[in-house]
C-alpha cells in the first residue's frame, strides 16, 4: 500500500526506514461490516463483534461523528486525534465516491501486532494498511508523518476500503487512491511527485504505465517505488483533468466490473493511447 511510500514525502530523511514491505491483504467494502452502525439511542458507532475480543488485556475506544477508532495500549488523546482525522478523511472520500463513509481504524500496539492483524509477515515502513473493511495503523511509522502525511495516508487507505481493488491493475487502484488522497491536500504537483519530477527534469520520461513489478516492495529501491506511485497518480489525475472527476469515478467502477480495456474504450482510449497522452501530461506537469 502507498502508506509506506508516503514516508518519503512526509517524514524527515533521517527517519525513513531502509526496508519497506507491503502486505497483500485484499480490502473489502466498508459496508460489509454491517455491525458498524450508529443505532438509535446510542452516542456513536459501536464496536463490531469481531473486534470486541481482539486483545485479551482490553482496548481503548474513541468515537468520532462517523468514525470508530480502537486501540491497544494507545493513549486516549492519540485515539481522539485519529478519530477526528478519520472523520475528515471519510468526508474527503465521500465527496468523491459518495457516502456516507464510516471509517473503522484499528491501532495496534506495534508494527508486529499490525502485521498479525493484517495476516502478513511484516509491515515495516508502512504507516497504515487497508484490510478487511478497516484501516490498520502501524504506530511506529505513522508517528513519523507530518500532519499532511497523516491525512493523505488515511484518505488513501479509506479509498481502498470503500472503492475496492479487485480485478484492477495496481497503477489504477493505487493511482486512484492517491488521486483521492492528494485531491484536497493543497500540495503542488511537483512537491507530491518530487522523485518523478527529478527524472523528468533530467530528460527521462516514463515509457509505460507502471506494471505490477514496479510496485513490488523489497526495500532495495524506495525512490523507484515512489516514482511508480507518482506515475500512477498522474495517470488518474490526467483522466480527471481531461474528462472530469465523475468520469474518472465511473471509469474506475466500470473497470472493476468489465476490465480496464473496455472501460478505456468507453472513453475513446486504448492503453497505448492513454499512455501517450499520460506521458505528455507528465512532461507538462513536471518539466
Amino acid at each position: 500500500m502507498v502508506a509506506g511510500l508516503l514516508l518519503l514525502a512526509f517524514a524527515s530523511p533521517a527517519s525513513i526506514p531502509t526496508g519497506i514491505s507491503t502486505p497483500t491483504a485484499t480490502p473489502t467494502p466498508l459496508n460489509a461490516l454491517t455491525p458498524f452502525v450508529t443505532p438509535t439511542g446510542t452516542s456513536g458507532p459501536v464496536v463490531p463483534p469481531e473486534l470486541r475480543a481482539l486483545w485479551s488485556d482490553g482496548m481503548s475506544v474513541s468515537r468520532g461523528r462517523h468514525s470508530l477508532v480502537v486501540g491497544h495500549h494507545a493513549t486516549p488523546a492519540s485515539l481522539d486525534e485519529l478519530a477526528r482525522r478519520a472523520d475528515a478523511a471519510g468526508q474527503r472520500v465521500a465527496s468523491v465516491l459518495g457516502g456516507p463513509v464510516r471509517p473503522l481504524v484499528v491501532v495496534p500496539r506495534s508494527a508486529r501486532e499490525a502485521a498479525e492483524l493484517a495476516g502478513v509477515e511484516h509491515v515495516d515502513g508502512l504507516a497504515a494498511v487497508a484490510d478487511g473493511g478497516r484501516v490498520i495503523i502501524v504506530p511506529e511509522f505513522y508517528a513519523l508523518l507530518n500532519s499532511t502525511g497523516k491525512d493523505v495516508v488515511l484518505t488513501h487507505e479509506l479509498t481502498h476500503v470503500v472503492a475496492g481493488t479487485g480485478g484492477l491493475p495496481p497503477w489504477l487502484y493505487e493511482g486512484f487512491a492517491d488521486y483521492v488522497g492528494y485531491r484536497d491536500s493543497g500540495l503542488p504537483v511537483k512537491t507530491a511527485a518530487a522523485e518523478l519530477a527529478a527524472e523528468v527534469r533530467a530528460g527521462r520520461l516514463p515509457r509505460a504505465l507502471p506494471g505490477p513489478a514496479a510496485f513490488a516492495v523489497d526495500g532495495r529501491d524506495p525512490v523507484r517505488l515512489a516514482r511508480a506511485y507518482q506515475e500512477a497518480w498522474l495517470a488518474c489525475r490526467f483522466l480527471a483533468d481531461r474528462f472530469g472527476e465523475e468520469t474518472l469515478v465511473g471509469f474506475y467502477r466500470e473497470a472493476r466490473a468489465t476490465g480496464v480495456d473496455k472501460a478505456l474504450a468507453s472513453l475513446g482510449l486504448s492503453t497505448a493511447g492513454l499512455t501517450a497522452r499520460w506521458r505528455d501530461y507528465v512532461r507538462d506537469q513536471l518539466a
